[in-house]
Formats: structure tokens, C-alpha cells, sequence
């Protein structure tokens, strides 16, 4: 069933994930080698910034099913920014400042999140992974931005294509996500108030 699950653009985010993990070390590589531009130490965990990260995003999830509540978590392992300054490096692990993501990015992301369905605390819990790509309309995304992504959801030991759009305000901070998973019809439609700030 898992195989039958990854055919198609599963699949393809997942060799779009690989691809741009082997870029990445690559270029991260070159740069321990001592390609020193001048630019400072790339951001580092903190533990404001960690504890930033606790801060779930609410939502909805809709589907023939009815309506349920949901909390969402956003985590980042891998950013490419195609807004930044030809100077600077472009990759980010980890930390991301929003600047960075909202002028322009390609990322990896992992998104648990906690919905209220069924009756046992395991099955209420969802992951998505995939490849989500930010693009900005004002004030190189200081005022607005927009996202595309793509990738998979688990849920309930299933695989299930999710796709996804965004809009984003205020660097990034606060944004309306809405994913479409058709194989779910507990959520087959999730609205999520994203509220995030690294």
C-alpha cells in the first residue's frame, strides 16, 4: 500500500528533496573549505529561538467528514534563498530568518501537527514533509509574499499527496496556508493561521 502511495508527485518531491540535500552539502562543503566572503556565522539554534519553535500555528481541517481543530508545527532542516545578496550564502539548516525566506527561497520542510479526529491520542497526529518555494510581491516580502509547495502526509500509517498555497504579511510572521491531501477525507482541506518567526 506504502508503494502504491509514492507513485507520482510523492515521488517527485521526494527526488526534488535529495537533490537539492546533495546541492546543499556540496556548497556548505566548499564554504568550510575556507571561501570566506566576508559574511558573518550563519544563524545558530538559540533558545528563545527554540522555544519560538513550541509555538504551534492553529487550523482547520475539512473534509466530508465535518470540521475539526488543529495544531501545527513548522520545521525548516534545509533552505535555498534565491532573494538574497549575491554576497551572501544563500543555504540556511535550521535557522532561517524570515527576511531570507519571504524575498525568495526553496525549502525542506517537516510539519507535525495535532488534529482533533478519532478517539485515541496516536491517531490524532499527522506529519507532512515536502518542498515548499516562496515568492514576493511587496516590498521583497516584507509586506507580502506567496508559497507553492508540494509533498506527502502521513496519517494513520497512509501516504497521501498534499499540495499547497500561501500567503504571507508583516516579514513572514503571519500567513494563511491551505493544503489539499484528496486521500484524506478527514482533512482532505487544511486552513492553517501560520504564525511563525524563524
Amino acid at each position: 500500500m506504502v508503494a502504491r502511495a509514492m507513485r507520482g508527485p510523492p515521488r517527485l518531491v521526494l527526488s526534488l528533496a535529495a537533490g537539492l540535500a546533495c546541492l546543499a552539502a556540496t556548497s556548505l562543503a566548499r564554504a568550510d573549505e575556507g571561501d570566506d566572503d566576508g559574511e558573518g556565522p550563519l544563524p545558530t539554534p538559540t533558545l528563545p529561538w527554540a522555544l519560538l519553535q513550541l509555538a504551534p500555528s492553529p487550523g482547520l481541517l475539512a473534509g466530508p467528514d465535518g470540521t475539526h481543530f488543529s495544531l501545527r508545527w513548522q520545521v525548516t532542516p534545509l533552505l535555498y534563498s534565491f532573494g538574497i545578496h549575491r554576497g551572501l550564502s544563500p543555504w540556511r539548516v535550521g535557522v532561517v530568518e524570515p527576511l531570507i525566506r519571504q524575498a525568495g527561497s526553496l525549502e525542506l520542510f517537516v510539519s507535525p501537527e495535532y488534529a482533533a479526529i478519532g478517539d485515541r491520542f496516536a491517531s490524532r497526529w499527522l506529519l507532512r514533509a515536502g518542498v515548499r518555494s516562496y515568492f514576493p510581491l511587496l516590498s521583497e516580502g516584507e509586506s507580502l509574499s506567496v508559497s507553492v509547495g508540494s509533498g506527502v502526509t502521513l496519517q494513520r500509517g497512509e501516504l497521501g499527496a498534499t499540495y499547497e498555497g500561501g500567503v504571507y504579511t508583516l516579514f513572514g510572521v503571519f500567513g494563511l496556508q491551505v493544503a489539499y491531501t484528496p486521500r484524506f477525507d478527514e482533512g482532505r482541506f487544511a486552513f492553517t493561521l501560520r504564525l511563525r518567526y524563524f
